[in-house]
């Protein structure tokens, strides 16, 4: 199990954002990847924890074979763009454009006099040439939502084997992960304890004598094979897995 925390990561941005970037894998930024970020999983491959200024945007830029999520967790975002232009996003709503091989331009603004908070997160496609697309959630309040990936027989989400799913836990819920998994605290806090799998591939804690129960707080990513995690109060997670 490996942990890395976002406050203890340089603060970088541009136009008016600033962030932490906590995932940077090699794939898309090769010599430019930060040494210390984690590389992503599956498809899976930029993370970032931003804030941004008042009446701060990014600007409007172009993606393209990229898919582009964006998780809102403060305040609210104004989305400008080649899809959806004008629609308004409150903390807790996800957007999830999808460029393909026809691409998009979009400009993300805070449209207050107050930071606001969003994760952007990148995922490749596994295949190329799709029309550009737009998909958004209201996630659920307990429980967990998918925002990202599954087969093509489903239209809910973008079609990937990469899954990412929004968990919310009440205060002395768990939740059991039993593959390679990427987890990253929103808000809140919980433990987690490394876990073995059982034949049944439920997670089970390591042998008693040698467990380790580890603290993550917001700004926390976690990479482990297989782990239960146990909230210590309301928490609030972004879960990426890789299905077969």
């Amino acid at each position: 199990m490996e942990i890395l925390s976002r406050d203890a990561l340089p603060l970088g941005g541009f136009a008016g954002i600033v962030e932490h970037r906590l995932v940077t894998d090699s794939r898309i930024f090769g010599e430019r990847k930060t040494p210390v970020t984690f590389e992503g999983l599956g498809s899976m491959v930029y993370l970032a924890d931003a804030q941004y200024k008042p009446f701060g945007s990014s600007g409007m830029h172009p993606h393209s074979e990229t898919d582009v999520i964006s998780i809102i967790i403060d305040g609210r975002v104004s989305h400008k763009g080649s899809m959806e232009h004008g629609r308004d996003l409150v903390a807790g709503d996800v957007q999830v454009q999808r460029a393909g091989g026809e691409g998009f331009s979009h400009d993300e603004v805070n449209p207050d006099n107050a930071k606001n908070r969003m994760l952007q997160v990148w995922a490749l496609p596994e295949e190329k040439g799709h029309r550009a697309a737009y998909k958004s959630y209201t996630p659920k309040l307990e429980g967990v939502t998918r925002i990202y990936g599954g087969d093509k027989s489903q239209d809910d989400t973008f079609d990937s084997h990469t899954i990412m799913d929004i968990v919310h836990l009440k205060a002395g819920s768990h939740l059991d992960l039993n593959k390679d998994t990427l987890i990253y605290v929103i808000t809140g806090e919980a433990d987690i304890i490394e876990a073995d799998i059982d034949e049944q591939g439920n997670s089970e804690p390591k042998n008693a004598e040698n467990i380790a129960i580890n603290s993550i707080v917001n700004g926390d990513l976690v990479r482990s094979t297989a782990a239960k995690v146990i909230a210590i109060n309301d928490v609030h997670l972004l879960i990426v897995s890789q299905n077969q």
